[in-house]
């Protein structure tokens, strides 16, 4: 990447306002009267174009890297589109076991779903791609209720889905077996404690364990992950919902880190994708991997580092993370951008294998 390149990335990473830094304009949006309509919402669903421009390299000082500490480069997309609704992405999750169909979500309350497309193993580009505003339970957008937005997190149970809204700091559940993005959505019972996660800095990650998933206490549970809600000791706030043992736990938070999503393996190992943004060091991501059955009400959990990336690399501001198998058993990590709905930001579709 050029000194021009870097720059004008940086710059464009401070614009966008990440809520790390900018405590003032989040001071005024808080007393600010807010749109009951986000500036780039849809209305009713609509196939869109998206547009897909591969990365070759994932390190363009070395292109001839391809390993990252235990993550090795296969493909990446930067994707366009002509829709002013198509950006913002903050979930993905894969609704087929080929890391084909996928259901990806706005920060605006806009469901998004298609299927990426391959060759030889890399991807190249996206599919019958539709916008569809999430809708509650009378079957209007969601939108429409004053900061009902900023849905940040995403997990599936079968066909149940679930999202997370951060400014809210609540839960919505949607039946796909009712008719997939047209389902209507109903609010889930959440512990009081995740009520009052800090504004814009509440859930960001949520991750269902399987109910069939073998040695696992926690099956059937559903765990949040709150961005910036942090315990007395200043490490980050989790929560169990539901499940057999419901209850609060906490992330062991270092290098001044932030939860943006996480994925759980079927090996039980948690990963949990991270991000910091600095005036110095301008953005850097990085995934950490926590085993499950360290995660109980009360505990503090942690575990190692497998993967750390910054503006040396094709990285943007990294929001969502998800795994498929391959019929070669490899583990593939999915990574997804938000661009914030900024000219200066990309939407970056990444895939890397997971390895020993």
């Amino acid at each position: 990447m050029s000194t021009h390149q870097s720059r004008r990335f940086f710059l464009g990473h401070a614009a966008a306002g990440f809520s790390t830094l900018l405590t003032a304009r989040l001071a005024h949006a808080q007393s600010a009267p807010k749109p009951a309509q986000p500036e780039h919402a849809v209305t009713e669903p609509v196939g869109i174009e998206v547009n897909a421009r591969p990365i070759p390299s994932f390190e363009p000082r070395d292109r001839s890297r391809t390993r990252f500490g235990r993550l090795v480069y296969r493909s990446g997309l930067v994707l366009t589109s002509p829709h002013r609704g198509f950006g913002g992405l903050s979930g993905l999750r894969f609704l087929d076991d080929k890391g084909e169909r996928f259901l990806a979500l706005s920060d605006q309350g806009t469901w998004f779903t298609g299927s990426i497309r391959y060759t030889s193993g890399k991807m190249i580009g996206l599919d019958d791609v539709e916008a569809a505003p999430m809708l509650n339970a009378e079957g209007r957008p969601i939108t429409e209720k004053r900061l009902w937005y900023d849905t940040e997190s995403l997990a599936r149970d079968g066909s149940q889905v679930y999202v997370g809204l951060e400014r809210v700091n609540q839960i919505m559940r949607f039946d796909f077996a009712k008719g997939g993005t047209r389902a209507r959505g109903e609010v889930v019972p959440t512990p009081p404690a995740l009520r009052k996660l800090p504004y814009n800095k509440g859930l960001e990650a949520l991750v269902f364990v399987p109910r069939d998933m073998k040695g696992q206490p926690l099956a059937g549970t559903l765990i949040a992950m709150s961005e910036g809600g942090f315990d007395a000791d200043g490490n980050l706030i989790g929560f169990l919902i539901g499940g057999p043992s419901p209850g609060q736990f906490s992330i062991k938070r270092t290098d001044k880190q932030f939860i943006s999503d996480a994925v759980l393996l079927p090996s039980g190992e948690l990963l949990i994708l991270e991000r910091k943004f600095s005036w110095f060091t301008g953005i850097n991501i990085r995934i950490r991997s926590i085993p499950l059955k360290t995660i109980a009400p009360g505990a503090l959990v942690d575990g190692p580092v497998l993967f750390e990336a910054d503006l040396g690399h094709e990285v943007d501001n990294m929001e969502g993370i998800d795994a498929h198998v391959t019929a070669e058993g490899e583990t593939v990590l999915t990574m997804v951008s938000d661009d914030n709905f900024s000219l200066l930001q990309r939407t970056l579709l990444l895939q890397f294998t997971l390895v020993e």
